[in-house]
């Protein structure tokens, strides 16, 4: 029997729902309100406290403490202190240890797809900050299709910040755009958390603001899924769900196992890109 794909409102109203039935202290936002573009910032951040096991009530901002997560993604100017950074990601959630190679197979525009997530030795100073430097490449169909450096740091909380990437777009080989580009201190453009240190089932926040070109936006649905992936199957997993308003209509669904980060990233309204993980060589 064919069921009726639910819509995007319906699916984010049932994220609003679960969160606030867990009693989360930062219970989930729809993209609606999620930080429209040419608003004046992004929605608060649940940073997480060391071992702490709750998250924030709102973004860490110049005066909050250490263990709210050093600087703010939100409210315009809000210094970020390089000292309140480390320079090892071991967050278990996404951890990033150069060296190592994550492959995933799926499909995307309807098109077969392999991406392959490389943690590199190199790093990159953004705003200030030292971050890692992550090579992605992407294939579809065979042929090379999209190339992303993404910049990431951890900080002294555990909590991973997402700096920036430079993306670029290919046909045939040659760079046909690099929408999507952004780096964190350039043209108003400000860091978000990637990943909580301690993530609570209702904790959301904005990953990335550049706004018109990077507006990205999570909620913590699950914090012990069951998820099943070429490469094995796991409990205790990590759920969450993704979503932009530079792309209203798309909701994304993704996986993370601690100690090898994310293992599936699904489209579940306005897209068919699913990716799982199929392979880890390890440093």
């Amino acid at each position: 029997m064919n069921r009726p794909r639910p819509t995007l409102a319906t699916l984010v109203a049932l994220v609003a729902l679960l969160a606030g039935a867990c009693g989360s202290s930062t219970p989930s936002s729809p993209p609606a309100s999620a930080g429209q573009p040419g608003s004046a910032g992004p929605p608060s951040i649940a940073a997480s406290s060391p071992g702490s096991g709750r998250s924030a009530s709102a973004a860490p901002s110049s005066a909050a403490s250490e263990s709210s997560g050093p600087g703010s993604s939100g409210g315009a100017g809000t210094p970020i202190d390089p000292a309140n950074f480390v320079s090892t990601i071991d967050n278990p959630w996404f951890p990033l240890l150069p060296g190592t190679v994550l492959t995933y197979r799926g499909i995307k525009d309807g098109e077969t797809a392999v991406d392959t997530f490389t943690v590199t030795s190199r790093t990159k100073v953004v705003a200030g900050v030292t971050c890692v430097v992550i090579q992605d490449e992407l294939t579809l169909g065979g042929d090379l299709a999209e190339t992303t450096e993404d910049w990431y740091v951890q900080d002294r909380a555990g909590n991973v910040w997402y700096f920036g990437e430079a993306t670029q777009e290919l046909d045939g080989g040659k760079v046909v755009s690099t929408e999507g580009s952004w780096e964190s201190g350039v043209d108003g453009a400000r860091p978000g958390i990637f990943m909580p240190a301690n993530p609570t089932v209702g904790d959301s926040g904005s990953q990335e603001f550049y706004p018109g070109q990077a507006e990205d936006h999570f909620v913590v649905l699950l914090t012990d899924a069951k998820v099943k992936v070429p490469i094995g199957s796991f409990s205790g997993a990590l759920l969450t769900a993704e979503w932009t308003p530079l792309e209203p209509d798309v909701l994304s669904e993704k996986a993370y196992v601690k100690g090898t980060g994310e293992v599936r990233e699904a489209d579940v309204a306005g897209g068919d890109e699913k990716l799982e993980l199929v392979k880890v060589v390890r440093p």
